[in-house]
């Protein structure tokens, strides 16, 4: 998953510095690493419900949404195409830094 986001996210940057349309293939990586991104929660969500943590005594945070829904709005509200596609590289770059932390830290 580090590795897809991470190359959907240059692939995006780059077609959003080079001032063009994002074809095809920016659409299909930012739409995988979406994918793998919200399969990676599921199955998370998934092993919370079956009660397997991945120590006994730690604690499990769970935070309101507030944030994702608010960088869903920004991301819809903007009407550039070319801000849009800034906003949607940004967004899987950090979900990438994300889970690297997750990766070290685990």
């Amino acid at each position: 998953m580090i590795a897809v986001c991470v190359l959907a996210a240059l692939v995006a940057l780059i077609a959003y510095r080079q001032a063009r349309d994002a074809g095809g293939l920016v659409a299909h990586a930012l739409a995988l690493a979406q994918t793998l991104i919200v399969a990676q929660f599921a199955v998370g969500l998934l092993l919370l419900a079956d009660h397997r943590h991945a120590r006994q005594g730690s604690a499990l945070h769970v935070r309101e949404p507030r944030g994702a829904r608010g960088g869903v709005a920004v991301v819809l509200r903007a009407t550039d195409p070319r801000r849009r596609l800034a906003w949607f590289a940004g967004a899987t770059l950090l979900a990438a830094v994300l889970a690297v932390r997750a990766y070290m830290t685990a």
